[in-house]
C-alpha cells in the first residue's frame, strides 16, 4: 500500500490555528495527524513538507521503518522541530495501518485496556481568563474562577488543572503569569511574594467553588528557575493538590524539588523521545512522566511508557490541541499499562464541532472509547475550508499572551 501524496493543511483554532498531516495512499486510503506549530514551533509544516518527499512510494505499513530510515537521515540534527516532524508523520501512517486492517489504532498498540479513560478539565480559567473573545463567559476576578469551580464539579468531571495568575489587592483585574513564554518579559523568572499570595488565592477559589472532592493540579511551567519552584511547592504545601506539573531542563535539579514537595511532581512534556526522557527517570526526578504523542509519535511514546513502568513511574499525555489529537492521545491512553490520567480542554472555540467528522464523547469525567477504525475522528475539509488560517508565521501561543496582557 504504496503512499501517494503527503498533504499538510491549516485551520483557524481561533487564537491560534490548527494544523494536519494527510497522506493518501495509491489504495485510496486516506491517514491523518494533527501537530501544533504555535507553541513554540515555528517552520515545523516547512520540516514535515521536506521529510515527505522521502516518504512518497515506500508502504504506509511499514511506520517503524518509515520512522527508522528518517531518524538516520536527519541524525546530525536530530531532536527539535526534526523530531515534531517524525511524529506527525508516524501518526498519520498509524491512522493509515488502522483503517486498512479495519481497526482502531489502539489495536496496533497491543489492544484497550480501558473503554473509559479519567480526563481532567486543563486550562481551567485560563482560557477564559487569557482568551475571553473565544471562550465564555469570560473570567475578570476571583468570583469567576470560583463560579468555574462549582460548574466543573456540575458537569460531572473529578479533576481540574489550572495557571498561574495575578490579580489587584480586591481579586479583580486578573492576568496571566507566564513569563517562561514572554508573557510578562521577565527572564530572570523569579518567584516574588506576591505571585506566593495570588497562587494560593486562585487556588482556594477554585477549591471553594469544586468542593472537596475534586482533584485539583497546578501547571506551572517554565516560569520559574529552581529556587522558585521551590518557594512555591513550599507555598502550596498544605494545600490539596492531585499534582505540581513543572518543567525544568535539568533533571537533578527537577528531582530536588521533587524531594521537597509533599504533592506529586509531574513534567517532561517537552521532551522527545526515550533518550531525553532517561535522565530523568534514572533521577527519578518526577512522579508522573507527561508524555506529548503528537510530538512524539503514538507508537515511539508506548516506547517512552515502557521506560517509565520500568522505573516504577506513571505517564500521563500532554493534550491542549484539537480533537483528532485527544484521539490520538485517547488510543495510547487506551493501551498504555502505566497510565495516570488525561489531560483535555473542556472549553472550546465556538466553531470547532465543524472542523471534525467526530467529537470526544466525554461522561461523567470520562472519555468513551469509540471502535471506529483509525483515530476514530478526522478533520472535515470542508470546515476547514470555511475557516481559513490565519498566518502561518506567528508564535500562537506567545503572541496571543501578549495581546492578553496588553
Amino acid at each position: 500500500m504504496k503512499i501517494r501524496t503527503i498533504e499538510t493543511l491549516a485551520c483557524d483554532a481561533g487564537w491560534r490555528n490548527y494544523h494536519f498531516v494527510k497522506i493518501v495512499t495509491e489504495s485510496g486510503i486516506v491517514g491523518w495527524s494533527e501537530y501544533d506549530e504555535g507553541f513554540g514551533a515555528p517552520g515545523l509544516t516547512a520540516a514535515i513538507e521536506r521529510l515527505a518527499t522521502r516518504v512518497v512510494g515506500q508502504d504506509a505499513r511499514a511506520h517503524e521503518r518509515i520512522f527508522a530510515e528518517l531518524q538516520s537521515a536527519t541524525r546530525p540534527a536530530t531532536g527539535g522541530i526534526v523530531a515534531l516532524a517524525l511524529g506527525a508523520i508516524e501518526n498519520a501512517l498509524l491512522d493509515v495501518k488502522a483503517k486498512a486492517l479495519g481497526v482502531p489504532v489502539y489495536e496496533l498498540l497491543g489492544g484497550k485496556i480501558r473503554d473509559r479513560i479519567r480526563v481532567y478539565w486543563s486550562h481551567c480559567a485560563t482560557w477564559r481568563i487569557n482568551h475571553p473573545a473565544h471562550y465564555s463567559p469570560p473570567i475578570t476576578d476571583l468570583d469567576g474562577v470560583e463560579a468555574l469551580g462549582r460548574e466543573v464539579r456540575e458537569r460531572g468531571f473529578t479533576a481540574l488543572k489550572t495557571n498561574l495568575f495575578k490579580y489587584d489587592a480586591d481579586g479583580r483585574n486578573v492576568r496571566g503569569w507566564r513569563p517562561g513564554f514572554g508573557v510578562p518579559f521577565e527572564p530572570g523568572l523569579n518567584v516574588e511574594r506576591d505571585l506566593l499570595r495570588n497562587v494560593v488565592r486562585h487556588l482556594e477559589a477554585l477549591r471553594r467553588g469544586a468542593g472537596p472532592d475534586i482533584d485539583i493540579l497546578i501547571d506551572l511551567n517554565f516560569n520559574a528557575k529552581t529556587e522558585g519552584f521551590l518557594k512555591l511547592v513550599r507555598t502550596l504545601a498544605d494545600l490539596d493538590m492531585f499534582w505540581i506539573e513543572i518543567d525544568s531542563f535539568v533533571p537533578e535539579a527537577l528531582a530536588d524539588v521533587r524531594r521537597q514537595s509533599t504533592h506529586p511532581i509531574a513534567s517532561c512534556e517537552t521532551l522527545l523521545g526515550v533518550r531525553e526522557f532517561m535522565p530523568y527517570f534514572r533521577a527519578q526526578a518526577m512522579d508522573v512522566a507527561i508524555i506529548d504523542t503528537p510530538w512524539n509519535g503514538v507508537w515511539q511514546s508506548m516506547k517512552i511508557a515502557a521506560a517509565a513502568e520500568a522505573h516504577e513511574l506513571d505517564v500521563a499525555p500532554h493534550n491542549f490541541y484539537g480533537h483528532l489529537c485527544t484521539m490520538m492521545n485517547a488510543h495510547f491512553s487506551a493501551a498504555v499499562p502505566n497510565l495516570r490520567i488525561m489531560e483535555t480542554d473542556v472549553d472550546r472555540i465556538a466553531w470547532d464541532h465543524e472542523l471534525f467528522t467526530h467529537v470526544p464523547e466525554i461522561v461523567d469525567g470520562h472519555l468513551v472509547m469509540p471502535d471506529r477504525p483509525g483515530w476514530g475522528t478526522e478533520p472535515n475539509e470542508e470546515g476547514m475550508r470555511a475557516h481559513p488560517p490565519k498566518s502561518r508565521g506567528l508564535l500562537d501561543y506567545g503572541r496571543a499572551g501578549k495581546k492578553q496582557q496588553a
